[in-house]
Formats: structure tokens, sequence, C-alpha cells
């Protein structure tokens, strides 16, 4: 097999594992909300979306090790808790919202089952299938991946040739912003730090042994392939839910208006196809989610199994849990977390590109703790009244908008280097 084919397979496999079904509900609402501004909210979509989760990957191929490895320069301890925290969210909030949505998009409308009783039977089948890990996930992933990309792109096209009403104007204040933040939702930068290191160990079974600056042209190539076709999807998705945002009532649901672009463009038998789609994709992005998280505290405990069987347990019973709420409800949730992890996360990738000649374990801890310290505020505002947090909002830029960090990350990046220069300099000479 020659190496272009192989970059395209590993790129595939790349775009599959981003490739959440529930990240699909997130564009279209974009652009229903964001109307003649959808190409700024786009912009800000797919920086946190696809720009980072890309650098995530390129710092893997960079790093050539795990998740824990981004962070093991603050210390090994701050790499182990970061990555739990990292896992933890992901089964409270990502894998649940899988279920939510296949209620929503794919129960609901045709039976009259509880959200409990679908998250319930969902979860238990999920647990059945991380215990007995097989081909069948594999092999669902593998060709329904393809068939509903197929599906959104006849959607796409079809949307941007069908006749509709001009756009009502737009709903948000900061639309590059709120797009950008909006993008945390698909925890795409999140995957990457996750996924990374798995292609980093999978390379070499795809691509035979390789050195290392081989291993980061083919991780590189393949990653650019994988995030091109998620940017494709997520612009046309935002595209034409800007294009139709004068058809549905303002307070519909991000499922319910995903599966109506689908009738508008396909009928109703093509929105129940794409729903049952949905449905199975979300189905293996939750066993996906769970299978890795089980993985990970496996090996916390010395490769015990039962460590992995009590983690798959616990896991499908979070999943019961949250997974029988709305799917807004979990979205409005998972804010609290990510406003929280996304600062830490953003920083590491960012740090982990550069050489060591900039990115010291000084330079690291500094800029890791200001991105932790600074997002306090963008958090609280969730929970506490805006009023009363005017005067921190008054003195940290860019606060007000849920990005307190960004600054005092950089300025700390810069002063940490001076520090770093200067000590440098001081060793040097006294010796």
């Amino acid at each position: 097999m020659n190496r272009t084919k192989q970059i395209f397979i590993l790129g595939f496999a790349i775009f599959a594992s981003f490739f959440g079904a529930g990240n699909l509900i997130l564009p279209p609402m974009l652009g229903f909300k964001g109307g003649p501004d959808w190409w700024l909210v786009a912009i800000g979509f797919l920086i946190s979306a696809t720009v980072i989760p890309l650098l995530a990957l390129l710092g893997h191929a960079r790093l050539q090790g795990t998740m824990i490895d981004f962070g093991k320069k603050v210390s090994v301890r701050f790499g182990i808790l970061f990555s739990i925290c990292v896992y933890l969210i992901a089964i409270i909030l990502a894998c649940p919202r899988t279920a939510a949505v296949t209620h929503e998009m794919a129960i609901q409308p045709y039976f009259e089952f509880t959200s409990l009783m679908t998250s319930s039977i969902y979860f238990s089948a999920v647990f059945v299938f991380a215990v007995n890990r097989g081909k069948v996930m594999d092999f669902l992933g593998k060709y329904l991946t393809p068939i509903i990309v197929v599906i959104l792109l006849i959607i796409i096209c079809i949307g941007m040739y069908t006749p509709s009403d001009p756009m009502l104007p737009g709903q948000y204040n900061g639309p590059l912003i709120k797009g950008f933040l909006e993008g945390y939702q698909t925890y795409d930068a999140i995957a990457g730090l996750v996924v990374g290191g798995i292609i980093v160990l999978n390379v070499n079974n795809l691509v035979g042994e390789l050195n290392v600056a081989e291993k980061r042209f083919v991780i590189v190539k393949s990653s650019l392939i994988a995030l091109t076709g998620l940017f494709v999807i997520y612009v046309g998705l935002i595209f034409i839910g800007s294009k139709f945002n004068t058809e549905f009532p303002v307070d519909i649901s991000r499922p319910q208006l995903l599966s109506s672009l689908a009738a508008i463009t396909l009928g109703n038998f093509g929105s129940a196809f794409l729903a049952v789609l949905v449905a199975v994709a979300c189905f293996t992005t939750a066993v996906s989610i769970v299978v890795g998280t089980a993985d990970f505290f496996k090996g916390l405990f010395n490769n015990n199994h039962f460590a992995y069987l009590i983690t798959a347990a616990v896991s499908c019973l979070f999943g019961i849990l949250v997974g029988q709420f709305p799917v807004k409800f979990i979205i409005d949730l998972a804010v609290y977390a990510l406003m929280f992890i996304y600062p830490l996360g953003i920083s590491l990738i960012m740090l982990n590109l550069l050489s060591e000649k900039y990115a010291s374990p000084t330079v690291f801890r500094i800029v890791v703790g200001l991105a932790f310290l600074f997002s306090i505020p963008d958090f609280l505002k969730f929970l506490i009244p805006v009023e009363k947090l005017e005067f921190l909002y008054a003195i940290i830029p860019f606060s007000r908008d849920g990005l307190g960090w960004v600054l005092p990350a950089v300025i700390g990046f810069v002063l940490a280097n001076s520090y770093v220069k200067i000590q440098n300099n001081r060793e040097g000479t006294a010796s």
C-alpha cells in the first residue's frame, strides 16, 4: 500500500473519531440564530471546533506521547489529574448527551417512550457492548460514518439551492465569540487530546516502522484531511441553518432543527432515515467513550480488569441518570465544566507545540496556573448574578465574553520566558 493511500485511510479514521453525531446538532442552531452573521459565527466555531483540535493532534505528533504527557511539564500528578477530569467530563456530560440526542431525534417523534426508559435501555446496551468488546462497533463505525456524511452533504447541497425567505436578523451581540464558545460543546479539542495519543500508538500498525519525522508527517497530513472534512460539514450546516431561519419557531430545539432541515431537503422519509443513522452513530460514540474511559482507569490500576468493569458500570449509570434530561439542559450544564477545562486544555495544546526553549516547565506552570485562575470569573457568571461580578469584569479584559483567561495567559507566557531567560543568563555568567 502506497504512503498516500495510507495517509488517507488514517485521515478517515481520525475523522470518524471526531465525528460525533451529537456535534451535528450544534452548527445548524448557530446558523439559525446567527442569521446574516452566520459567517462570523462559523469562523468562531471553526477555530474552537477544528483549528484547536488540529493543533492538539499536531502537538501529539511532536510529543509522540499520551494525554498525560501533555500536562507532565506542569507535574506528573497534574497530567494525571487533568486526564481524569477530561474523562469524567466525557462520561458525565458528553456520553449522556448521545442518549438525549437519540431520544429527541429518533424516539420521541415516533414512540411513546419516556426519556428515562430510553436512557435506561440505551445504556444497558452500551454496557453490554463495552464489556463484550468485539468488531461489531468497528464495523458499524466503518460504514455508518460515510453514509451519514453523504446524507449530510446531500442535505447541504440541496439546502443551498432550495428557495427560502430572506433571513431574519441575527440574535447574537458577539457572533464571533458566541461561535467560538459554542465550539467548546463539540468536545473536539478534548477529543484531540484523547484521540491523538491513540493515533500515535496506531501509526506503526498502519504504515510500518517509521522514524519520528516520518511519523509526524503522516499524522499531520492525516489530521489535515480529517479536519478539512469536519470544516466542510460544519460550515455547510451553519449556512443552511441561517438560510432557513424564517421556517421554524424561535424556541425549536437543536435536534428538532436538524430533523426539520432534513425534512425540507429530503422529505419526511429522509428525515426519519437520518434520525435512525444518527441514533446508531450516537450509540457507537457512547460505547467508544465508555470503553476509552474504562481503559484509562484500568491502566491507572495496573491493568486490573475489575477496574475496567466498575468504570464501565459507573459510566453507564451516569449515562442513565443524566441522559434522561433534555439535550438543552445537558448542554447548559456542560458550560460549567467546559469553562474550566477548555482554558487549561487550550493552554496545554499551545505550549506543547513550542520548543523547550520557549516552553520550559516554569513557563508551563505559570501559564496554566494563570489560565486556571482567570477562568474562575468566567465560570462564576453562570452561578452568580452578573451584577455582583461587575468589579471583576471591569478589570479583566474579555471576561464579559467568557475569555478572561486569554490575556493573563499570554502576558504570563511572555513574563515567564523573560524570567527563565534572565535565570539562564545568570547561571551562565556564574559558571
